[in-house]
């Protein structure tokens, strides 16, 4: 390999300080034209680059975000990234990222390391496992600045950005009443994710309004998986008060109900109907998706998130006024997709 070209090489050669050419470089007002002329023909003939490490460590910073989220793979939290690397791009900032898998060691162990390397920031959206804080108030303690989104857990000041999910259950549960459903069960997530208490809640206070019963037995908790899924949407069409709708945590929860009901022989979206979060792009290319989905708006998530995190970390935000932002969600419905 090529010895990389530093500043010392081009002030050996023109017989000057290492600081007369860091100067130059940055146009100098105390460096003669001539000078400066001269050092900028230089390093654009060794085809010198500027160290980003090297400048960031004089200020006292690394250059680089560390965003933790639970799966890549899931289009929700791609289109989060691709808001916070939009902006991030902008500000020459580095996003270093990383998957906890749903697993809280693995989201300690991640949050550990980030803070042993001293990164700017940290962008993060809690694992389903994840019960405790300490790993994340250490962080706080340590000064970091940090910003949480989407998977939020309860009980820590810190910076927020999320959607409201109880205003989305709420308006999807209407939504369903109102076409005339009576027994809409809940497919929700985890106890510990504050997204599915707000879920719940939305979905409690429609079915109170539009004068519907509240049957727990249509009420099932899962962790996320396509197995737990299956077995507790397996258990609603096995029940006495089969569901004649469902309202899903997220687009993959109900794709794997869906599942379920055609393997029981049922016509899904005629015999139940499926209205859930998250308003996946490839619904667009299902013929029979759910009959509505909730936008939760991930990219502006994102973008706010890294707003945030970047205004902190340049002192722009007191560290100590906490922001919390909540997106208003959109109910998208898709008519076509029912059955009939």
């Amino acid at each position: 390999m090529k010895d990389v070209i530093t500043i010392k090489e081009i002030a050996r050669q023109l017989n000057v300080s290492p600081s007369t050419v860091s100067r130059a470089l940055q146009n100098h007002p105390r460096i003669s034209l001539h000078t400066r002329d001269a050092v900028h023909a230089l390093a654009d003939q060794l085809k010198y680059l500027p160290s980003t490490t090297a400048r960031n460590l004089q200020r006292g910073r690394t250059g680089v975000i560390g965003m933790v989220l639970p799966e890549i793979r899931e289009n929700f939290f791609s289109e989060v990234i691709n808001g916070v690397e939009e902006l991030a791009f902008e500000h020459h900032m580095t996003v270093a990222l990383y998957q906890s898998h749903d697993r809280f060691d693995r989201e300690k162990q991640i949050l550990t390391m980030l803070a042993s390397n001293r990164v700017d920031g940290v962008l993060l959206s809690v694992a389903k496992e994840t019960q405790q804080i300490h790993h994340i108030q250490e962080l706080l303690d340590r000064q970091i600045p940090l910003v949480l989104f989407d998977r939020i857990p309860p009980h820590i000041a810190a910076h927020q950005v999320e959607c409201n999910m109880e205003k989305g259950a709420y308006e999807a549960t209407k939504w369903l009443a109102r076409r005339g459903h009576r027994r809409i069960a809940l497919l929700n997530g985890p106890h510990a994710l504050i997204a599915s208490e707000e879920r719940y809640r939305g979905y409690i206070k429609a079915l109170v309004e539009e004068e519907l019963p509240v049957e727990n037995c249509l009420i099932k908790r899962i962790d996320l998986t396509t197995p737990e899924t299956v077995l507790k949407m397996t258990q609603l069409l096995s029940s006495d008060s089969r569901p004649d709708a469902v309202l899903a945590f997220n687009d993959y929860v109900a794709l794997d109900a869906m599942r379920v009901c055609r393997n029981h022989g049922l016509v899904v979206n005629r015999d139940v109907a499926f209205v859930s979060f998250a308003n996946l792009p490839l619904n667009t290319y299902l013929e029979h998706p759910p009959l509505a989905s909730v936008e939760q708006h991930p990219y502006q998530i994102g973008f706010m998130a890294a707003d945030i995190l970047l205004k902190v970390i340049n002192g722009k935000i007191d560290p100590e006024n906490l922001q919390k932002i909540t997106l208003e969600p959109e109910l998208i419905v898709r008519e076509q997709s029912e059955l009939v």
